[in-house]
């Protein structure tokens, strides 16, 4: 099977050749430039499950609030995982699988408008092996085998069916809610966390935008005027506010990313630190050389825990192979856990 790296590279790139398309097709036909489910071809057939890479889990089918079926992974944590480079975790005494599951964050991930759920289980396994996370791996309405079409409303249906899953499961519950979402995820990630602020107890970004509408002129600069025509409008740079403050947010940032220019994070980490009125006296920046292979830049607000880093080779599909990727959200959910268990004390 492929490996994390295999993957990033030939990830496909959703936004590739859309400046040649005719503004007719931006207003009437934006759902399929937005939403190309069926790319790579197969893409809607050909889903690869988590058992072609070792991983235990579990068929959840969810229903969105109107109907619509959705085909989703869950891996759930079990204490002992006969599992190569398994992380283990300490003070498990003796509780039992379920247990043990209730004991560790749920991560629901939320991918990329290109390929199907499948494409991302290397990126469940890191979740899922090294931090022992229990992961719910969403497959929207119109991608692989979930039912439906994409849209902007429905997606949101969605992200909450996924969300109300977790909040009623016995075992998911009781631990904390992370929501990870790459690009177009990241949006959806927002939203979510927007219309349920005591819900979530933390968010990983990554390379998403402020807004559609906004990401227009750079994507498609021919169409820049006609912007206004963008009916899935995805602004999460109006809901950020909406979050509580002191949810923590990580943003990873690819320099280099040809689709989502890197204002377009930077802006949404400046709106991350506008939730709290004292931000521009709580904020510590700590920038480091940004030689291939190095540490990334990164910028901290105190109070928060938020942590914004840029990964100076990072594009649009390969940032999460860049160093120090993992090891920064790694520590970020260490350090939720640490904060969950010193509050319940």
């Amino acid at each position: 099977m492929p490996s994390l790296e295999d993957w990033a590279k030939g990830t496909f790139a959703a936004t590739a050749g859309l400046s040649t398309l005719a503004v007719g097709l931006l207003y009437y036909g934006q759902s399929y430039l937005i939403y190309p489910s069926a790319f790579p071809p197969g893409s809607r057939t050909e889903v690869p499950t988590p058992d072609q890479y070792g991983l235990p889990y579990h068929h959840v089918e969810l229903t969105a609030q109107d109907g619509v079926k959705l085909r989703c992974y869950l891996l759930s944590q079990a204490k002992k995982l006969p599992l190569a480079g398994a992380t283990d975790v300490p003070f498990s005494g003796g509780l039992n699988d379920d247990e043990f599951a209730a004991t560790r964050p749920t991560v629901i991930m939320f991918h990329g408008n290109g390929g199907n759920v499948g494409h991302r289980i290397p990126l469940a396994k890191v979740f899922y092996v090294k931090m022992r996370c229990n992961v719910l791996m969403v497959s929207y309405r119109g991608y692989g085998l979930s039912e439906g079409n994409p849209s902007e409303k429905g997606l949101k249906l969605d992200a909450q069916a996924a969300l109300d899953y977790v909040k009623s499961h016995p075992a998911l519950s009781q631990g904390p809610t992370v929501l990870y979402g790459q690009s177009i995820g990241g949006a959806v990630s927002i939203d979510l966390a927007s219309r349920n602020p005591s819900a979530i107890d933390a968010l990983i970004l990554e390379n998403t935008f402020l807004s559609l509408p906004n990401l227009i002129p750079s994507a498609l600069p021919a169409l820049g005027p006609f912007a206004f025509l963008c009916h899935q409008k995805w602004d999460s740079a109006s809901k950020i506010h909406q979050i509580p403050h002191m949810t923590p947010v990580l943003m990873l940032s690819g320099t280099q990313d040809e689709v989502v220019p890197r204002d377009h994070m930077l802006g949404l980490w400046e709106l991350v630190q506008k939730r709290d009125s004292k931000s521009a006296s709580s904020v510590e920046r700590k920038q480091k050389p940004s030689p291939r292979g190095s540490v990334p830049a990164v910028a901290i607000d105190v109070r928060s825990s938020s942590k914004f880093l840029e990964f100076p080779e990072g594009t649009h599909n390969d940032t999460c192979v860049q160093p120090g990727y993992w090891a920064a959200v790694a520590e970020f959910i260490g350090d939720l856990i640490h904060h969950k268990a010193s509050n319940s004390e």
